[in-house]
């Protein structure tokens, strides 16, 4: 994902302000959040076609990333999600380093393994998932094969 102009960061004062710390620091202040590690993931928006960026908890899967579709147990995906399924070509950074990667939706046993994984990471993402109907999405975000 060619990286064009600085892109627009969340509308939520509190993830544009740990974004932009993480951003200034190279993830220094703000890679760990709460406890729990976090990326910058940077997608692009499926009707303005604008870079947009969010801070995510994550957590690793060999060399893939993975990240849970959360947004508190609310009754829609968050944004970030629709956009990956719309243009799974994104980008994250982890501390310093900027990497391409493709979004993946997990299924069946693929999704049970990584959303146990997660609920380790963040334990709220149990109580997140008893607050709606639909069933949380876990992403892996691989990283482009270069070359």
């Amino acid at each position: 994902m060619a990286e064009t102009k600085q892109p627009i960061d969340s509308p939520t004062p509190w993830v544009a302000d740990h974004i932009k710390e993480y951003v200034a620091s190279d993830g220094k202040q703000g890679h760990i959040w709460r406890g729990a590690p976090t990326l910058l993931l940077t997608t692009t928006g499926r009707k303005s076609g604008e870079q947009r960026r969010t801070a995510l908890i994550y957590g690793q899967d060999g060399d893939r990333y993975v990240v849970v579709a959360s947004k508190g147990g609310a009754p829609h995906n968050p944004l970030w999600y629709l956009n990956l399924r719309d243009h799974p070509a994104a980008q994250i950074q982890v501390n310093a380093e900027v990497i391409d990667v493709r979004a993946r939706v997990t299924a069946g046993d693929e999704r049970t393994r990584l959303w146990q994984e997660m609920a380790k990471i963040w334990p709220d993402y149990n109580n997140y998932q008893t607050r709606t109907r639909r069933e949380i999405p876990v992403v892996v975000l691989e990283p482009s094969k270069r070359g």
